[in-house]
């Protein structure tokens, strides 16, 4: 089928695109920045520059195109803040955005619209000690710090799910690390002594490979159940102590440093609260439904694998 992938040049974009390119798909790979667009075409996609924040020009850039699905992996951390802000990018792809993307995909001819979601919509904080599945509350708000966030998560889910002729999937990842990712920046940061986590170890949480992300996605594309989400996260949560300290031995740098909470909230409030939440989620439904297995299915496995493959997305 012919795929639209809004974010194909981002950190699961790229092995996204491999993978889609792999299993017979044509792709279409959607930037904002017209430079990428020769990383597009080296990748074996057809580049698209268009703003998905801009619905009339998106609209412009799509029109004469044809495509059976769309995939939403648009994420603006590059631009991210340790303090949460009203105006958080990340957070109006998924609102406004999202909504500019589904009526993309009306404009292309798409029935299948698959997008990115994350494991903290369950909630932050303290959570049972069983793991989480779909069917528990997702997208609830807190009346904490972090609602604005949860809320962004939920809007992309409901308008997934209720568009108009719109075959709609969520995917909620865990944490990814890999090229290009969260452990990337945490190497840099502890190789130049500037990562702290808290005090403790902090809290439990799912991580996901980004190359098990990507093949998650290419299964949904396929075997997905309209008005499903589904977990993609691997098997063994980990605490960011044991995470942190078994990439810094693997990638030959010093370990973080641990400070008290109220230390880490002055500098990084939002941090805060991601490091010291406890999400055990499951990953069943995935597995079930999507005949998708992650290639590695602990942290200690992905480490392993990035330290005997180190790369990093072309």
């Amino acid at each position: 089928m012919t795929v639209l992938l809004a974010g194909a040049t981002g950190a699961i974009g790229v092995p996204l695109t491999r993978r889609l390119l792999a299993a017979g798909h044509r792709v279409i790979g959607m930037t904002r920045t017209p430079a990428n667009r020769a990383r597009l075409r080296a990748l074996g996609a057809i580049p698209l520059v268009a703003d998905a924040m801009d619905r009339d020009a998106l609209l412009r850039a799509v029109d004469g195109l044809e495509a059976d699905a769309v995939i939403h992996e648009l994420t603006a951390l590059k631009d991210a803040s340790p303090r949460l802000r009203a105006d958080d990018p990340t957070n109006a792809l998924r609102t406004r955005g999202t909504a500019n993307l589904l009526a993309a995909s009306h404009a292309v001819g798409a029935r299948r619209f698959v997008t990115q979601s994350l494991i903290f919509g369950y909630g932050y904080g303290e959570h049972s000690a069983r793991k989480l599945t779909e069917d528990d509350p997702f997208g609830r708000p807190q009346g904490i710090y972090t609602d604005a966030l949860i809320a962004g998560l939920h809007s992309a889910e409901r308008q997934t799910f209720e568009a108009e002729g719109i075959e709609g999937i969520a995917l909620r990842y865990g944490l990814f690390y890999g090229p290009n990712t969260f452990s990337d920046l945490f190497v840099e940061l502890m190789r130049r002594r500037r990562l702290a986590i808290p005090r403790g170890g902090g809290g439990l949480v799912n991580w996901v490979h980004v190359e098990d992300a990507a093949a998650a996605t290419v299964a949904a594309l396929k075997r997905g159940r309209p008005g499903q989400a589904y977990n993609v996260v691997d098997d063994e949560p980990v605490n960011w102590r044991d995470f942190t300290w078994t990439l810094a031995d693997a990638s030959g740098t010093p370990r973080p440093f641990m400070v008290p909470r109220w230390a880490l909230r002055l500098v990084a409030p939002y941090l805060v609260f991601m490091m010291t939440s406890t999400l055990r989620v499951s990953n069943a439904r995935a597995k079930r439904e999507l005949n998708w297995t992650p290639s590695a299915p602990t942290y200690r496995d992905g480490i392993r694998l990035m330290k005997a493959s180190p790369q990093r997305a072309a």
